[in-house]
């Protein structure tokens, strides 16, 4: 914000305090018309002479255009203290203290997650560290936009097309990480989940898996998007919040899907669908682990009465017979019940990516392979390729088109989270090259 933008706030935030003391806007218009000498008593006009009545109407036009500058000045003063309006679709009321889907003993549900405390916008603002005015800007939503929070990249995915990544910019992303760490981790998520938690990996999502007879792999269709706002609304609010913060942190967490166009050398940004969780927001894998407590508990008891196994990583579901499990597998028991709890729950079981494995073959889990007894390890391809890279580099050789030195010290940091003996020979190899 520049330098006249801050003073221009700190003196509209002055004024509206200044409305407040004067016990409101009307109050204030008065005592101020006062102060000033624009207040005009009013007078019977039949005894004026035509100057007195001249004269006296010029003054209440005076008194007139003051108190429409007073007015303005008042409700610009407001804005700067309130929200006001959220954008398109977005139901937003400055004065509403309660709201009938509020939880009951909500304050007492905040202090049992042990959440911040808040009440009030103005509040969130504070921890967020931004004013009204900005907080405004960061949870505002426009169908159709000339600017975005959001930069847009692609990634390439598995299959060899490409993934649509919408990174938040700076302040956004600081606004994110803060209702990370003190609000969305602190909330309950499943044993279960594996993903995007601290102690939890691939690994130990892979490790519930080893020695299986069969092993089954279910994907949620379009995960992210699925999650839309009044989902992500409904966090905070079973978390604790009331109707406005949980309006506002759910707003901060989500975007729409936007299709780029660009209109007489104008770039818009347009609305696809309804706002949810954007790919590339710190905060969007945590809210789907909070969110998912249900679902992973279904799943689990499910799997749990037919003798399977369950993990979830994100959007990959893992179910696994052990080896020693004995009588029929129940497999298409199992496959009907994950689609119709999935659906319960608000999500699509992927048609075309699940995937069955049986012991006489491979079976991997988040990448890395399972079979057997013994723990979770990376392929012996994925071993030859890095062994050969380290190999090439120290006679000399470059490396493969597209990799790079951070990328290969990645890969063997990989291999090392299974294998520390081998990550430790090939990152030493690593260092002397």
């Amino acid at each position: 914000m520049a330098t006249t933008n801050r003073i221009d706030y700190s003196r509209m935030l002055e004024t509206w305090r200044a409305v407040e003391s004067a016990g409101g806007r009307d109050k204030y218009i008065e005592a101020q018309l006062k102060e000033k000498g624009y207040l005009v008593e009013r007078k019977p006009t039949d005894s004026m002479s035509k100057a007195e009545l001249e004269r006296y109407k010029k003054s209440l036009k005076e008194e007139a255009a003051e108190k429409r500058r007073l007015a303005k000045e008042a409700w610009l003063a407001y804005k700067a203290a309130h929200l006001v309006h959220l954008g398109e679709g977005v139901f937003w009321n400055d004065q509403l203290d309660h709201d009938k889907w509020d939880l009951p003993g909500a304050e007492e549900r905040q202090a049992e997650n042990e959440l911040p405390k808040l009440d009030k916008p103005k509040e969130l603002a504070e921890a967020l560290g931004v004013s009204i005015a900005e907080l405004r800007r960061l949870a505002y939503h426009r169908d159709a936009a000339t600017k975005l929070n959001y930069y847009r990249f692609e990634i390439p995915k598995r299959d060899g097309t490409k993934r649509a990544i919408w990174a938040p910019h700076r302040k956004l992303k600081a606004a994110q990480r803060w209702i990370l760490r003190e609000v969305v981790e602190r909330l309950p998520v499943h044993g279960a989940a594996h993903g995007f938690l601290h102690g939890r990996s691939t690994a130990t999502n892979a490790a519930v898996h080893r020695d299986s007879q069969i092993l089954l792999k279910v994907d949620l269709k379009d995960f992210f998007p699925t999650v839309t706002l009044p989902r992500v609304k409904g966090v905070f609010r079973k978390a604790g919040y009331r109707e406005q913060i949980a309006t506002l942190l759910a707003l901060l967490c989500t975007e729409a899907p936007r299709h780029v166009a660009e209109v007489e050398g104008k770039t818009y940004y347009l609305s696809l669908g309804p706002r949810c969780l954007p790919q590339g927001a710190p905060t969007s894998p945590a809210i789907t682990n909070t969110l998912c407590l249900r679902l992973d508990r279904r799943l689990q008891g499910l799997a749990k009465k037919l003798g399977w196994r369950y993990t979830r990583y994100a959007d990959d579901l893992t179910f696994s017979l052990p080896s020693d499990h004995k009588g029929k597998p129940g497999v298409g028991g199992l496959l009907g019940g994950i689609s119709i709890i999935a659906a319960a729950e608000g999500f699509t079981v992927h048609p075309d990516k699940t995937r069955v494995h049986r012991s006489g073959g491979r079976q991997q889990v988040t990448g890395l392979v399972v079979n057997g007894k013994q723990g979770p390890r990376v392929t012996r391809e994925f071993k030859r390729e890095v062994r050969a890279a380290v190999h090439n580099l120290a006679h000399g050789k470059p490396l493969k088109e597209g990799e790079t030195l951070s990328s290969l010290a990645g890969r063997i940091a990989y291999i090392y989270m299974t294998d520390k003996k081998l990550g430790k020979q090939l990152l030493a190899a690593l260092g002397r090259v």
